[in-house]
């Protein structure tokens, strides 16, 4: 696998070869990991996923159980360890608003209800990302400090957090990297693991993430049908069929899921491999 790092907080993406440096910032957030995993008292194996629509749907995460092709050697012992350590459950059927993903919801949802989901799920980790909707709604400040009293309640109650950029979106260029770099900071104040999507996507595709730029104008199909990493509506990660379940190098850069599956499972599997094992 390969990572980089940001500050004091693995960022968890593919981006290059790992340095020393980089080895050793990704590891600030084992020690404090291993203490939040000490105090679970629930189900190992238990994974949630806290976000909106980009979370909710089926082409995150569930279709990596039965669509996926492609893999490079890391990738595939990444999804071997995922897949016998994880409950089976996680994959697909952990969706909907009561296991704390839906659409247009933004982090002022899960300031309200996380402690519900906490309390019914009780998950040995958890993966946070709002802030596509939150970027019409709210204001930088009230998002980070929402997010970070997330993120601490899960860590107050033995949950692993893994929190996530968001993607870019068209028209909000400025304030979505004032996002990013939010979480970024909540992230490694809490000495929690990074899962960079916003990083990866402007790895891959710095000047044409957006499908709707004239370039794929052409491009038959519908609004996921375009070969780029956001779809068509500006907001939503990209979907094309050519590249779904293809975790090679092209299709890392034309399937938005894909990418997002790619990055949140390295995260995982990082995180059992260092913090949930024994």
């Amino acid at each position: 696998m390969r990572r980089c790092a940001f500050a004091m907080v693995a960022v968890l993406v593919a981006a290059g070869p790992v340095s020393a440096r980089a080895a050793a910032a990704e590891e600030a957030w084992v020690g404090p990991m291993k203490k939040v995993h000490a105090r679970f008292k629930g189900e190992k194996g238990t994974f949630a996923h806290f976000g909106d629509s980009i979370t909710v749907s089926m082409a995150f995460w569930a279709s990596l159980s039965w669509d996926r092709k492609n893999m490079d050697a890391d990738t595939q012992a990444a999804y071997d360890l995922v897949d016998a350590y994880m409950k089976k459950a996680c994959w697909r059927d952990w969706k909907g608003a009561k296991f704390g993903n839906t659409g247009m919801m933004t982090i002022r949802w899960a300031h309200e209800n996380s402690g519900t989901w906490l309390k019914d799920l009780n998950p040995e980790a958890a993966l946070i990302m709002f802030g596509t909707n939150d970027l019409g709604q709210l204001e930088v400040g009230e998002y980070e400090a929402k997010t970070r009293e997330v993120v601490r309640k899960c860590l107050a109650g033995g949950t692993v957090v893994i929190l996530s950029t968001i993607p870019p979106k068209r028209g909000r260029d400025a304030k979505c990297k004032t996002f990013v770099e939010a979480v970024r900071r909540v992230a490694a104040r809490l000495n929690v693991p990074l899962c960079d999507y916003y990083k990866a996507v402007m790895d891959r595709r710095p000047d044409d993430w957006d499908g709707r730029l004239d370039k794929f104008k052409d491009v038959p199909g519908g609004t996921y049908e375009v070969p780029t990493l956001i779809s068509r509506d500006g907001t939503h990660p990209s979907n094309p069929k050519q590249w779904q379940g293809d975790y090679s190098k092209e299709g890392l850069r034309n399937n938005g899921f894909v990418l997002r599956n790619y990055v949140v499972l390295h995260a995982y599997a990082d995180v059992i491999r260092k913090v949930l094992k024994p």
